[in-house]
């Protein structure tokens, strides 16, 4: 019986050198990013506690601080069409006023805790859809819910 040998000599270093350049451009790559800033403009994310739930055929939006609520100034509520915003007033007695005007500049102080935001009459028994956008002292906005009561 003859015995036939299979040449196998040559797959192992042919799997090393592709390997070997797959490392190599990965490697290349993330140095480049580094190098070139791509980096530079990923933004962190923002945390902050924001509830919303629905009374009769009003929809109630009740913030409740976080790690970053010392650099929240603002919130704007979207239910279907109507939009209110709330911010830091220190001229009325709750320190904080809800309006349907968005301040145009970035207000130096934070947001007090327990801020509610009333949309009145915006509820229906079906399931309303509910935005939420945080306004940051670093001129940064974030979504900070998204959901359906």
């Amino acid at each position: 019986m003859m015995k036939f040998r299979e040449n196998e000599d040559a797959v192992s270093p042919v799997i090393g050198v592709i390997l070997m350049v797959a490392i190599t451009v990965i490697l290349a790559a993330v140095i480049a990013a580094f190098v070139f800033g791509m980096t530079g403009s990923v933004q962190s994310t923002k945390t902050v506690a924001v509830t919303a739930a629905q009374s009769g055929t009003d929809i109630i939006v009740t913030y409740h601080g976080g790690a970053d609520a010392d650099t929240l100034y603002q919130l704007e509520v979207r239910v279907d069409s109507e939009t209110k915003y709330c911010y830091y007033d220190d001229a009325t007695d709750t320190d904080y006023t809800v309006t349907t005007t968005k301040t145009g500049t970035v207000l130096e102080e934070k947001l007090p805790l327990g801020a509610i935001i009333e949309v009145e009459g915006k509820g229906t028994a079906q399931r309303d859809h509910v935005l939420v956008v945080g306004y940051f002292m670093d001129g940064t906005e974030q979504v900070l819910l998204d959901t359906f009561v």
